[in-house]
């Protein structure tokens, strides 16, 4: 008796899995309904899988802004403590210090995301204002980042 079940190899688990899955009471197989109409390509497979440029470009704008702010308030607390005393030394050296400080980088990533962003996004065109529709009633524009923004958040008094 056992010779005879020997002889017949019973299926491996892996074997009954595969043998359970194609027997299926949907007509459409495992895939739902909707699988089944949805066009596959590599561009939807890549467009599902990836986060869009948009996005990738706002969150480096994002932390390099961040990264600015941190390093320019660390050096005005520098040069405030080496000017302590002198208000117009420290005033004159964080004007200098800030003009000096280099947004290259960061801006043109601004300057990419302000021209790419609405076809990116594929914002809708406003005929009646001959721009882009506001997003949360806001332009989705980014100021590049200047002397003038520096000394916004971070003023030339000690």
């Amino acid at each position: 008796m056992s010779d005879e079940r020997d002889d017949k190899l019973l299926p491996s688990p892996a074997e009954r899995h595969i043998a359970r899955s194609r027997i299926d009471d949907r007509p459409a197989g495992p895939l739902t309904e909707r699988q089944l109409y949805t066009q596959r390509s590599v561009e939807s497979y890549l467009r599902g899988a990836v986060m869009p440029r948009y996005m990738e470009r706002l969150r480096d704008i994002t932390r390099q802004t961040e990264r600015h702010e941190r390093e320019l308030a660390l050096e005005h607390e520098a040069l405030r403590q080496r000017h302590a005393g002198a208000p117009e030394a420290f005033a004159a050296a964080w004007r200098e210090r800030v003009a000096s400080w280099s947004f290259a980088e960061t801006n043109e990533l601004i300057e990419q995301h302000n021209e790419w962003y609405p076809v990116e996004r594929q914002l809708p065109f406003d005929l009646r204002t001959r721009d882009y529709v506001l997003i949360a009633g806001r332009s989705y524009r980014r100021e590049p980042l200047t002397a003038e923004w520096a000394l916004a958040r971070f003023p030339a008094t000690p």
